[in-house]
């Protein structure tokens, strides 16, 4: 009885080992938070660089709604 105790927790330990170990999914979750994190980033000084550009279109847009385009 106690060796068949002590082999389920030797399996039990053997099975949460393989768990932690096991890091695939992990690094991929990794790198698709790398990736979302340097798309918004891109996209930020997309914003800035081009912020006069965007402000000009809007006011554009709005004038031609308002019927003074």
């Amino acid at each position: 009885m106690i060796q068949e105790l002590a082999l389920r927790a030797l399996v039990a330990l053997k099975m949460l080992e393989t768990k932690t170990k096991d890091e695939d999914g992990q690094t991929l979750a990794e790198y698709g938070l790398i990736m979302a994190v340097i798309a918004v980033a891109v996209v930020v000084a997309a914003v800035v660089a081009f912020r006069g550009a965007i402000v000009t279109a809007f006011s554009s847009a709005t004038n031609c709604l308002d019927g003074t385009c």
